[in-house]
């Protein structure tokens, strides 16, 4: 198939292999940003095949994840309600709230419905113009341009019944929350190659220079992942920060200019709060005043949501790339998918639920090191 089989070439691999064997000299510590990233890397083995040197540490790239706790259960509240057809991609359905999912109101008697689009959702408002109809709007840079553009037609089509729970969140600020943690380990980055897509990379280069850490923009087949790692590993072996675009066939420097013209007229750069993190400061958006009228949460007024994370869970630590799934104690016994605590054991991207489909036969339990949280002001 083209753009797969020639991205998962053993032949190559072994050659790209190779020369990172041959580079490296010292040890170093790279973050993937993107969880679909993580999700090969786990998959193919790409971690064991590397020198004992490089280490890869799983970031929090995965926008189901990364949703805070108190928007869930905003979502859960707002989709109890009477009159309203809550509208959301699948994998959001069973992420836990505090408490339930959104398969639990749908059991309960909630219109919660599965869509493929955000347009869906629109054109489910129309049909039901008696009926308050909500998207549940997360995700990084390469969801928003569509939502946006959804919420865009609703206002220039005059369809008042539809509204946006919006929880999208932005890679550069976290990049530098993780930068300026105390307890950070990561020496160079490999980009998400989609957010880059959308975005482009001029936020990047005054990162990489403050920071003195290597960005490469890095796709997601297992080629694409190497070629990244021996990108960024040559930098550091040379003591180079620079950023270097390894997604040629996807990424332009300046991005998709319709895309970032659509976010600019929809949305506005916001504080947002990161599960298991905290508030990152601008690292979210938020409808503009031009668009605040389909605000979801302006619309319904939620109120008086007190969140719980269970105990026993440690995804916090996993997003922010401080001990491995499997080093947290319900790993695979309280935490399961089919029983999940966390989100990164429930979502298709999520660190957790990697580790668990391709790994858990393998691995031994460790005992987990003492480990100090990123400094971020608390959830809420």
């Amino acid at each position: 198939m083209k753009y797969i089989d020639e991205f998962q070439d053993p032949a190559l691999a072994r050659r790209l292999l190779d020369e990172i064997h041959s580079t490296v000299t010292r040890p170093w510590a790279l973050m993937e940003v993107c969880g679909g990233q993580t999700h090969t890397i786990i998959r193919h083995g790409i971690d064991q095949l590397l020198p004992d040197q490089v280490e890869l540490i799983h970031g929090p790239g995965c926008p189901v994840c990364v949703t805070p706790l108190e928007v869930i259960d905003k979502a859960l509240e707002i989709a109890s309600r009477p009159g309203v057809i809550f509208c959301s991609f699948g994998d959001m359905l069973r992420v836990p709230g505090t408490g339930r999912d959104l398969f639990r109101v749908r059991s309960e008697g909630g219109d919660v419905r599965v869509v493929y689009s955000p347009l869906d959702a629109l054109t489910i408002a129309r049909q039901n113009p008696d009926r308050e109809v909500v998207f549940f709007g997360i995700g990084f840079e390469t969801t928003a341009p569509p939502n946006a553009m959804t919420v865009h037609q609703a206002k220039r089509l005059g369809i008042p019944n539809f509204s946006l729970l919006v929880s999208h969140v932005r890679v550069p600020p976290a990049i530098e929350a993780i930068m300026q943690s105390p307890s950070c380990r990561v020496q160079g980055f490999l980009a998400a190659g989609h957010v880059c897509s959308v975005m482009g990379m001029a936020e990047y280069p005054e990162l990489a220079a403050r920071y003195q850490v290597p960005i490469v923009v890095t796709g997601f087949e297992p080629l694409d992942i190497l070629e990244g790692v021996r990108r960024t590993v040559l930098q550091l072996e040379r003591g180079e920060h620079t950023v270097e675009n390894a997604y040629e066939r996807a990424v332009r420097p300046e991005g998709n200019p319709a895309a970032l013209a659509m976010l600019e007229d929809v949305f506005e750069v916001t504080d947002r709060a990161w599960r298991g993190i905290g508030v990152i400061p601008d690292s979210g958006w938020r409808l503009s005043e031009r668009y605040r009228e389909f605000d979801a949460e302006h619309r319904f007024s939620v109120t008086g949501i007190t969140t719980r994370e269970p105990a026993e869970c440690r995804s916090g630590e996993v997003l922010q790339g401080l001990i491995k799934p499997h080093e947290c104690e319900a790993f695979g016994t309280l935490c399961t998918p089919r029983n999940p605590l966390g989100a990164t054991m429930v979502s298709s991207e999520g660190a957790c639920a990697a580790y668990y489909l391709y790994r858990r036969l393998d691995l031994q339990a460790a005992p987990a090191a003492p480990t100090t949280p990123l400094e971020a002001s608390p959830v809420g």
